[in-house]
């Protein structure tokens, strides 16, 4: 994907991999219960997408406000235990309708519900990362929410806005979309000022638009400063978002279309260039990996993720996840990057094909040292 400067609404239909976040307002009719005629439209354009060649994540919220309706509540909970039980009961309905919902296009789903701690933890990301690209490459779609039924006011996201930006980060998307009950982001609240405008494009940095954000609604624990609070974190990794209503019929094949509807936030660089921007930005390292000429040359010039057969020694203490300097035999650092098995497995894996990686630690994680989207050459 193109960056800010070059990239338009028509570019959409080239983005290979979308986040959508599907609010509650939308998934429970404002909390009259599970809006399925609006999820069966939403997942029938996914389902498009898919097939078009697209790879799609859905993050839904839903959980807390089903668990209401099904317990006859009429207003939010203070309390989190009530909220996680909520969480708990809703969390059901709505993995059932989307489970039948996807299974009238022959796809499958999966669910994945993620804490604040998944994500901040490294080992934990990177797990959380190689499963959704493992069920991306299987053709499955990862339904993810927050797990509420275990989130303490320390660990919860707080809003699933920021949750589909930390999701658009985790699998390096180049869309993410935030349906949500507003046509978009206007110049002011639309419900009290009739001379609101909506703004269809702008730079998810530009700090005016937080100022023209209005509250959340009762159902959610978002509103449109959530929504910009998530375009810029997921412009961060590279990721354009757009902000839609999603009762706007065929909203999600529209906006892949390039037609001018809801607000395009851009990202001032493209995903890999932005993820890579980060890893070369830590300055201390947990340890080295000695490579050898043959993978320099292969990391150099071909782009290539780092295999275990190109490293010839591995020194100081490291985690999965943590960030390493790649070194040539004299010392000098010619990348960075996050890697896939900690300091005692990489110490038995040294100079090892990718076929014998299993041989060697009795399972396989993944069969390159460091991917290469997760490695930056100095």
């Amino acid at each position: 994907m193109s960056n800010s400067a070059a990239f338009s609404r028509n570019d959409l239909a080239q983005a290979r991999r979308w986040v959508i976040k599907i609010g509650s307002a939308l998934l429970t009719n404002d909390g009259r219960g599970l809006n399925l005629n609006g999820m069966q439209s939403w997942v029938d354009q996914i389902a498009a997408l898919i097939q078009a060649g697209h790879e799609v994540v859905l993050v839904s919220s839903g959980s807390v406000a089903e668990g209401m309706v099904r317990l006859g509540w009429t207003s939010r909970p203070d309390e989190i235990h009530k909220l996680q039980a909520a969480a708990a009961v809703g969390q059901m309905g709505l993995v059932q309708a989307y489970e039948s919902q996807f299974a009238r296009h022959q796809r499958r789903t999966a669910q994945i519900l993620l804490t604040h701690d998944d994500l901040s933890d490294r080992k934990r990301y990177l797990n959380a990362r190689s499963t959704l690209r493992t069920l991306l490459d299987m053709g499955v779609v990862p339904i993810i929410n927050e797990n509420d039924t275990v989130v303490t006011d320390e660990i919860c996201f707080g809003d699933n806005d920021t949750l589909g930006a930390l999701v658009a980060n985790l699998v390096e998307a180049d869309v993410l979309v935030i349906l949500t009950d507003q046509d978009g982001l206007y110049t002011a609240d639309p419900r009290s000022n009739p001379d609101a405008e909506i703004i269809h494009a702008g730079r998810a940095s530009d700090p005016q638009y937080m100022a023209m954000a209005g509250g959340g609604g009762a159902l959610g624990r978002g509103g449109m400063v959530t929504k910009i609070r998530a375009g810029t974190l997921a412009a961060r990794s590279g990721a354009h978002t757009l902000i839609a209503g999603g009762r706007i019929e065929n909203v999600i094949t529209r906006l892949r279309d390039g037609e001018l509807i809801g607000t395009l936030l851009l990202a001032d660089a493209a995903p890999v260039a932005a993820r890579k921007q980060w890893i070369a930005g830590h300055l201390q390292t947990q340890g080295e990996l000695v490579l050898d000429a043959g993978a320099i040359k292969a990391l150099r010039e071909g782009g290539r993720s780092l295999l275990p057969i190109g490293v010839v020694a591995a020194k100081g203490r490291f985690e999965r996840g943590d960030v390493v300097a790649c070194v040539d035999e004299s010392g000098k650092v010619v990348a960075k990057g996050l890697v896939n098995y900690r300091h005692e497995q990489a110490q038995k894996i040294l100079r090892t094909p990718s076929s014998g990686l299993e041989a060697a630690l009795g399972t396989v994680s993944e069969p390159e040292m460091i991917h290469r989207d997760n490695l930056v050459v100095l």
